[in-house]
């Protein structure tokens, strides 16, 4: 969310940063709000006259009783009824226009980075930057599910009976497999620095409200019936949610943490929930990567975030490249942004398996999470980015890892999180 003031002195700016982020039917709401702000300020100044006026007005009525001046006190004391009156009235009108104001103010998109690419949508993401070779073995890689039901690791229809469609049953070594992905992540990004946590899995409205934009919101969460309460879609959501309302001294940053989770989406509006497969679904566990930090720092840990993404695929053999998305392919509130996509040998071209976000100062102003430093309090700035989050991911290891039997290799890396095991066979 942007600072208000900001909006109002620098209209032009944020209209011109509204049209590259192809959203027009927005350019009216920043008119709108700056004439909000200008009723809600004249209210503020209404307000501020009437309780001097009333509190003149009390000190009065006391002064003229001590004095014996009944009748002339009553006089005073209508004045101060009218005066509460009227306030009451003014102050109604601020809580409506300062409702009316965050509303809009939750839907205006944040000013994006001088580097994003101008585009509508994610065709117009620009790679950066291709890691490792990738390979096309000369046989043929099957489907990801037909790989895992050769070697017995994946039960679609049970979950589909069970929970519907964007389910799964992961069984034994991939099963396993999953776990050891995992568990290998989260070691990865300790032996960086890292401070591991495993949070809430549900957060209340006010950390929705905090983390994310309106539309994805919608697309994402699944609310609790009957409890404020909603099912989270990634651990970011909770992990900067743990920031709520405090302030950090200066001495405490950076803080960079690793988190674990499930993570819940109903994947409104996506395609390919209905296809046989584990790409797209409503269940999936992750490792994800947060860092709360002073605004001039921010870059440099975009920089870092991506980068161990970078260096986890790589050590485990899978080519991987970096894009760096659009401005139509930000959420609102968003600086900037880049996928990390994994090579498939099957489809011949590459795919997202993670992203890492820069959202400025737009988490924290709506969280309210401030830094404390040597000339007062300032908004922090949040990024996120994923460490990893099979079984997405698993589609990238077993195509690269497939051999013409069947068989799957376990690089080095993942064997003490397997139990040794060098080669699942079917």
């Amino acid at each position: 969310m942007l600072d208000l003031k900001f909006v109002r002195e620098n209209p032009d700016l944020v209209k011109e940063n509204i049209k590259k982020k192809f959203q027009d039917k927005k350019l009216p709401l920043v008119d709108e709000v700056i004439k909000l702000d200008a009723d809600n300020r004249a209210a503020q100044a209404k307000g501020d006259e009437l309780r001097a006026k009333k509190n003149k007005a009390s000190k009065q009525i006391g002064a003229l009783m001590a004095q014996g001046k009944k009748e002339e006190a009553e006089k005073v004391k209508a004045e101060v009824t009218a005066a509460t009156a009227d306030l009451a009235e003014v102050e109604k009108t601020q809580t409506e226009l300062s409702a009316k104001i965050k509303e809009i103010m939750m839907t205006i998109p944040n000013i994006i980075d001088p580097s994003v690419p101008i585009g509508p949508d994610d065709s117009h993401n620009v790679e950066i930057e291709k890691f490792g070779e990738p390979v096309v073995p000369d046989f043929e890689i099957p489907y990801h599910v037909d790989i895992m039901e050769k070697l017995h690791g994946i039960d679609l229809d049970a979950a589909r009976r069970v929970a519907g469609n964007g389910f799964y049953y992961l069984i034994g070594d991939i099963a396993r497999l999953h776990s050891a992905v995992l568990a290998y992540a989260r070691d990865f990004m300790i032996n960086r620095g890292f401070t591991y946590c495993i949070p809430p899995f549900m957060i209340r409205h006010s950390v929705v409200d905090g983390v994310m934009s309106f539309d994805e919101m919608d697309s994402m969460m699944y609310k609790i019936e009957g409890e404020d309460l909603y099912l989270i879609g990634t651990s970011e959501h909770s992990m900067i949610g743990r920031f709520q309302g405090q302030t950090i001294p200066e001495a405490d940053l950076p803080q960079t943490l690793t988190s674990y989770s499930p993570c819940f989406r109903k994947e409104k509006g996506a395609h390919g929930i209905e296809e046989r497969g584990v790409y797209r679904i409503h269940q999936f566990e992750k490792q994800e990567m947060i860092v709360v930090c002073k605004p001039e720092e921010a870059n440099m840990w975009y920089d870092k975030l991506w980068q161990n993404t970078v260096d986890l695929f790589r050590s485990m053999d899978i080519p991987v490249r970096t894009l760096n998305c659009c401005s139509g392919d930000l959420a609102d509130l968003k600086v900037k942004s880049l996928d990390v996509e994994a090579w498939s040998p099957r489809q011949k071209k590459y795919f997202e398996v993670g992203s890492c976000s820069n959202l400025g100062d737009a988490q924290a102003r709506r969280l309210g999470i401030r830094i404390k430093g040597e000339n007062g309090s300032y908004f922090a700035n949040t990024l996120n980015n994923t460490v990893v989050a099979p079984p997405r991911m698993l589609i990238a290891f077993l195509e690269n890892n497939l051999n013409e039997d069947g068989s799957v290799n376990i690089p080095e890396v993942l064997r003490p999180y397997m139990g040794g095991k060098d080669i699942i066979k079917p």
